[in-house]
């Protein structure tokens, strides 16, 4: 008898949590409980897990949003997930996909006024490159995905189009061959275009993020938090910085933030969590910092999802 109304009173307090509610046959032993034994967070977590509650769904803002089990293939959540939405400077995680299987990491990149000018002009994000400095691909992409220098996309894409619209073509067909089909992109960057921006969807993006995450360098780059590049013969010294809040965390290997007022925030996050690599998308977010908050509260969820 004693067992059954711990269990009752355990049950009790699960309920509780996971609705916020007691029911009136359950509100007397789950009000024992808390008095004999006060629930710690830690507590009330095991508590949840050992009566084989789900845990909750963290709550999700945005226009769209996507997690992916990539070790699986299965989606543990799906948001507007099929949207077609602009993406912003999400567009770079494809700019630095191509250029990985178009370049060697120790070309170098001859830095022009058009590449320093067109991140001014656009009012892009800029990694200050200093027209006449020849930076080698490896670093060049870190100027690419950590400060998300516009005019580093503008310099890759022009090298290796050749010309930015050789490059755009070549990052489409790139979109076709991994079967996103609702992706289409107008830039290298993801900054407004006169003409019309491209676009993409949650979905197409976790699926591209799985796939460039299975190159070293790519997570290499995506994962760190910041970069420093001495100065040599060839270019000046650069230091660039992550502009991934998420970086940190246990297992997160970035990936990519973007904003546009189109766009609105952006975020593709990944981590490895528990032998399970979770990578996951949230466009067209209002609060800047909230989407680092969403996507740290998804992965532990995501975690723990069967």
């Amino acid at each position: 008898m004693r067992e059954r109304n711990v269990i009752t009173g355990i049950c009790g307090a699960v309920f509780a949590l996971v609705t916020g509610l007691s029911s009136p046959a359950l509100a007397q032993s789950a009000t024992a409980t808390a008095h004999t034994a006060p629930a710690t967070t830690a507590t009330a977590q095991a508590a949840i897990a050992q009566a084989g509650v789900a845990r909750p769904q963290p709550e999700v803002y945005g226009r769209a949003s996507y997690l992916l089990d990539a070790s699986t293939g299965k989606a543990l959540l799906d948001d507007n997930a099929g949207d077609r939405l602009p993406i912003a400077s999400l567009t770079k995680v494809m700019t630095a996909y191509v250029v990985l299987r178009e370049a060697r990491l120790t070309d170098t990149v001859q830095i022009t006024r058009a590449d320093e000018s067109y991140a001014d002009d656009h009012g892009g994000t800029s990694a200050d490159l200093r027209p006449g400095d020849r930076v080698p691909v490896g670093e060049l992409l870190y100027g690419l995905l950590l400060p998300s220098g516009a005019d580093a996309a503008h310099a890759l894409a022009r090298t290796y189009g050749p010309g930015v619209d050789g490059f755009v073509a070549k990052m489409n067909a790139t979109a076709r061959r991994l079967g996103l089909r609702d992706t289409l992109y107008v830039n290298a960057d993801g900054l407004p275009m006169p003409g019309g921006d491209g676009y993409s969807t949650a979905q197409d993006q976790a699926r591209l993020a799985a796939a460039a995450l299975r190159d070293a360098t790519f997570t290499k780059v995506t994962s760190t938090e910041s970069h420093s590049v001495g100065e040599t013969a060839q270019h000046r010294a650069y230091t660039w910085t992550n502009t991934n809040h998420l970086l940190g965390e246990p297992g997160v290997l970035g990936v990519k933030t973007g904003f546009t007022n189109a766009a609105g925030y952006c975020l593709t996050f990944a981590a490895d969590r528990d032998g399970r690599r979770l990578v996951g998308v949230i466009l067209g977010e209002d609060v800047s910092s909230r989407r680092f908050s969403t996507a740290e509260s998804l992965l532990d969820w995501g975690s723990s999802a069967s």
